[in-house]
């Protein structure tokens, strides 16, 4: 196989993929490359994948190289010595499995084919059951430490947006958000909910058109755009009350409320809207399993076991509702409904009298024409 492209490079990926364009080679350093960030470099149209990191430990089973597999994208993998010899925007070749830059061999390499990562996902598979024990001991030892979400010991900031009584949208940027905000678009136009996006969430928000009212996180992986079109935010801080996203925020001349908690980002922005009396929580896009979590890098889900325990009653997950149902287009329903309209018409037009004369006259034409 041979590849030519330009480089662009990052430590991390969601950091990489707005510097990313179609044809680029894109080199990470990504251990168990996860679906959400696959999906990303897969919608950039890379040329190709360049890992110095394991794709695919072995650990559990990381859907991302599958993703890329799908979307014809080839996954090497390579010695993480190649991140300090290959500078953004230099060219270089793939031949075979060998990176050539400037003319010169300098690195190895290994493409990740569809056989190798079945595979690795096989071992993935196998190894399931030790990670979920190891998972729900981690969910509860952290679950002593974190249940003050859900027993009133945390402080939760009242929003300057009106939530009590109304329908609130939390978006975070998760595996199939695009499809599941489509899916409930008429939703959003007609209910008009409160519109909460959660870091990225609230560019997802703006690519579909909408303002977000509030903007939760910590702010490290949402555009300068959407912080200043944001009617509110809140920034996400250690529960010391340590706010490094504040910095980013004020920089950009923006006021903005910390809400220290232990936590996602997407716990506290359910929090929020359950604290500040939202009648229903829709959420698009969050991490809802063990695979999610350790796609996101978390060993244990307690905050977001908690939370869920006490947002429960008023919380719909819109999580994969895009996949509910798929209407098709059939042609024996358009014609049902052509011939229901028409018939009326007909019904209406041979009522008329000008009409009953036409067919009188056009009945005795015919009896001349058959001499009867």
């Amino acid at each position: 196989m041979y590849i030519k492209g330009t480089v662009r490079k990052d430590r991390i990926t969601k950091n990489l993929v707005d510097r990313l364009t179609n044809g680029d080679i894109a080199l990470i350093a990504h251990k168990d490359l996860d679906e959400v960030a696959a999906i990303s470099l897969a919608e950039k149209k890379v040329k190709c994948v360049i890992n110095v990191c394991e794709t695919i430990s072995g650990r559990y089973p990381n859907q991302g190289p599958s993703v890329l597999l799908e979307a014809n994208i080839p996954i090497y993998e390579c010695k993480a010595d190649l991140f300090d010899m290959v500078d953004e925007g230099e060219v270089i070749e793939i031949i075979e499995d060998k990176i050539i830059l400037n003319g010169k061999r300098v690195a190895d390499c290994q493409l990740l084919d569809k056989n190798m990562i079945e595979k690795l996902l096989n071992i993935g598979y196998a190894n399931i059951e030790k990670e979920l024990e190891l998972f729900i001991e981690n969910t509860l030892e952290y679950a002593k430490k974190e249940k003050g979400l859900v027993t009133g010991k945390i402080d939760v900031p009242k929003t300057k947006t009106k939530i009590e009584g109304k329908h609130v949208l939390v978006v975070v940027r998760g595996k199939d958000y695009k499809m599941d905000l489509e899916a409930i678009k008429s939703y959003i136009d007609e209910v008009k909910p409160v519109l909460i996006g959660v870091d990225g969430g609230g560019d997802a928000l703006l690519d579909f058109g909408y303002k977000p009212h509030i903007l939760v996180g910590d702010m490290d992986s949402v555009s300068d755009k959407c912080l200043k079109a944001a009617d509110e935010i809140i920034v996400h801080a250690y529960p010391d009350g340590r706010a490094p996203g504040l910095k980013r925020v004020e920089e950009l001349g923006i006021k903005a409320q910390i809400f220290p908690a232990p936590g996602t980002s997407e716990d506290i922005a359910l929090l929020l809207a359950y604290s500040n009396g939202a009648d229903l929580i829709v959420a698009v896009g969050t991490h809802s399993n063990m695979i999610d979590f350790l796609e996101k890098g978390r060993k244990g889900m307690s905050s977001t076991f908690l939370v869920r325990l006490k947002v429960g009653s008023i919380l719909v997950d819109a999580k994969g509702v895009n996949k509910l149902y798929h209407s098709s287009f059939k042609l024996k329903y358009v014609v049902g409904i052509t011939i229901a309209a028409l018939v009326p018409i007909l019904v209406v037009t041979f009522m008329h009298p000008l009409m009953r004369e036409l067919l009188t006259l056009f009945k005795i034409r015919i009896r001349m024409m058959l001499g009867l």
